[in-house]
Order: C-alpha cells, then structure tokens, then sequence
C-alpha cells in the first residue's frame, strides 16, 4: 500500500509541475491561446497516434493476440456503459459544464498518466494492456466522445473513421499482426513524437489553468460528484464486473488501474477544439488528480488483491 501510494503520489506530482510550466507561461504572457489551441492539434493529431504505434511495436504471439482483442473489446464495452452512466447526471447544467462533465467522466488519463502507472505498478511487460486500452480509447474518442463533446453537427461516419486516433489504431495493429517493426529511423522518430504526449498535454492544461477561476473549482458541488463518478464509482462498478470473466491478473489489474486514473486532459483538448468552454474541463481536471492520489492506490492494491497478481 505505501509502495503503491508513494509512486501514485510521485507521478502525480510530477504532472503537476509539467502543468505548473504552462501555467507560468500563460501567467507571463508566452504561452496565447492561439499557441494552446495549435499544441492541442499537435497532440490529438501528430502525438497520440505516434503513442498508438510506439506501444504495440512488442513481439506478437497468439496469447497476446488474444488478450489484446480480449481487452479490446472489454474496455470499448466499459466506454459505452460509462457514457450511458454519465448521461444520468449533470442534466441541469449549461451545455459546456454538462458535456465537459459527461466526457470527464467517461475518459480518464490513460496515455498521459495510466499508461505510466501500469508500468510502474504492474511492471514493463503490462504495458501493452495500457495500449489495448488506449486502443479503446481512441476509437470511442472520436465516435462517442465527439458526439458528446462536439455534437451531432460535428459528428460524420467520414470523420469517425478517418481520423488520428483510428488511423494510428489501424496503423499499430496492421504492424503488431503482422509482427513488423518499424526501421530504426522511423521507431526512433516515432518514440520520441510519442515522448511528447505527457509533458505537452500537461504544458497546455497548465496554460487553460492559468485561465481558470482556481479558487471556484473547490467550492463547487459538481465537480465533487462528478469526481466521485470518474474515480469512484467507475473503477468499483469496472472491478466487481471484470471478476466473473476470470481475465489474466496483469489485463484484470490493468483494466481496473486504467478505469480508476482521473479525467483525460483530452477533455480540455477537445472543448478547446469544439469551440467549448475548457474551464470546467481544466477544473475537472485538476480536482480529479489531485483526489485520484488517496483514490488509485485503494484500487491498485484492490485490483492486485483479488486478481493475486
């Protein structure tokens, strides 16, 4: 448990002084929000495809295929209940507060932050549980978390199949099925593209930060729910459903650590790219991480109880 706490609490710490350097700048006047808006391409666009094909660049075999569409398929399901769920609430909230609530709600950290701590947690080789679910996550990201964040105007089968996020899917899974890896120049260009995702994601949620009413995201009731939904009730529900399927413990373990990360920093990426308020995205945001430090390590050590692992 203080194992676990302490390396939750580290990488915690360690995105929110990535978010301090943007918020510094934004505070200074270096970092517009022209500059947020062009880094916010950069990464939904460029970066976070480059994570997709960087993680699946392992040695294919036919158990890991399998656990691959395995994990695939439960964390795509585990998106969709977590989207109905989410609709329940926030009814009453202005259009950009209720969608930014919903889309927090449904998407947490996983390339940012779950992804990290799957590796630290459960050790080098579970990474590729980390990808199989950020495979999910991108293909409901641009589906399901664009008709939440941008509406059905924004929404087209085009867009939903041809976009970054999907393509880099298909790139990484053609490579990983095919057991290819990519020439050395290339893999390197793409690890240190897919290096970026972290540092910069929390450099532009820093600078929206700066925007931001800090003092107002403590004193409101919904962002107090709505945390409880993100880093409560979606990894129990997540964890007390996964237990009958008997998974492996590195996929069950990873699964319940991924659902349990706070909000994405995609939220405050796509209501900038939405044309959406991003300050309850960012304030979301930051009450989830913070809190997510006395929550993921309740379910770290939950998630390897039970599993054995």
């Amino acid at each position: 448990m203080l194992s676990n706490l302490l390396t939750v609490t580290g990488q915690v710490g360690t995105l929110f002084l990535m978010m301090g350097v943007g918020f510094a700048l934004a505070k200074l006047g270096k970092l517009t929000e022209q500059a947020r808006g062009q880094l916010s391409y950069l990464l939904l666009y460029i970066v976070c495809p480059c994570v997709m094909v960087d993680c699946f660049q392992v040695e294919r075999t036919p158990d890991l295929v399998r656990e691959v569409a395995l994990g695939a398929a439960l964390a795509t399901v585990c998106y969709v209940v977590y989207l109905l769920i989410a609709l329940f609430f926030f009814r009453r909230e202005s259009p950009d507060v209720r969608d930014c609530l919903r889309f927090g709600t449904v998407y947490g950290n996983i390339g940012f932050m779950g992804i990290p701590l799957v590796q630290s947690i459960l050790g080098a080789d579970a990474v590729i549980y980390g990808a199989l679910s950020l495979a999910a996550f991108n293909l409901t990201l641009w589906t399901l978390g664009v008709l939440v964040m941008g509406g059905k105007q924004a929404f087209s089968v085009k867009k939903a199949a041809v976009n970054p996020g999907v393509l880099g899917l298909a790139v990484s899974l053609l490579l990983f099925l095919g057991n290819v890896r990519l020439p050395a120049v290339l893999g390197s260009a793409v690890s240190f593209l897919s290096d970026l995702n972290t540092p910069l994601a929390m450099v532009v949620i820093g600078g929206q930060l700066a925007c931001a009413d800090l003092a107002a995201t403590f004193r409101q009731a919904r962002l107090y729910l709505a945390c409880f939904l993100k880093l409560i009730l979606v990894p129990v529900l997540t964890l007390l459903a996964l237990l009958p399927l008997r998974l492996s413990p590195g996929l069950y373990c990873a699964l319940v650590l991924l659902s349990a990360t706070p909000v994405a920093g995609t939220t405050s990426l796509f209501a900038q790219q939405f044309g959406r308020d991003p300050t309850p995205a960012v304030q979301f945001i930051t009450l989830s991480t913070l809190l997510s430090i006395l929550t993921l390590p309740l379910f770290a050590v939950a998630a390897k109880m039970i599993s054995g692992f």
